[in-house]
């Protein structure tokens, strides 16, 4: 196998931390890391956004990870960060805790989600990644955003 073959089984994945839990995205969908700023909230907005913020002059949406995941409502402090990603062609800032560490992962490596009886894990966690110890979700930034908003976005 030469070097092009192993580049493609290789993914360079960032770790973040939500309460106790650790997820990861792929770093190529980061463009930037920031520390919170509080949001503008947006009127008749889900439950999930926070609001807005501005990011040199553009206006970035902020979404509350947590609560899209079905885990709790975040209650951001100064440690919070905010994991600015492309979602398909817009911009949106997830909410997490803290950031971890960039992780090199193999596909080889990576355990489908399992069927827990529920769609919706399946649409969030792309897989899990045992690594030292520890299990980590592999996030699917896909379906973050609702097709309604994705369309709006277009």
């Amino acid at each position: 196998m030469d070097t092009a073959d192993t580049n493609k089984d290789a993914l360079e994945l960032i770790s973040f931390r939500i309460d106790d839990q650790e997820f990861c995205l792929d770093i190529m969908a980061v463009r930037e890391i920031r520390g919170w700023t509080v949001a503008t909230s947006l009127p008749h907005s889900p439950s999930y956004v926070r609001g807005v913020i501005n990011l040199r002059g553009a206006v970035l949406p902020i979404l509350d990870l947590k609560t899209r995941l079905g885990l709790g409502v975040a209650e951001p402090s100064a440690r919070s960060v905010i994991i600015v990603v492309h979602i398909r062609e817009r911009l949106v800032g997830l909410l997490v805790d803290a950031v971890s560490e960039i992780l090199a992962a193999e596909r080889d490596n990576i355990q489908p989600t399992p069927n827990v009886g529920c769609e919706t894990v399946n649409r969030f966690v792309r897989g899990i990644i045992a690594m030292e110890g520890r299990m980590i979700s592999w996030i699917a930034l896909d379906d973050i955003l609702p097709e309604q908003q994705q369309a709006e976005a277009a």
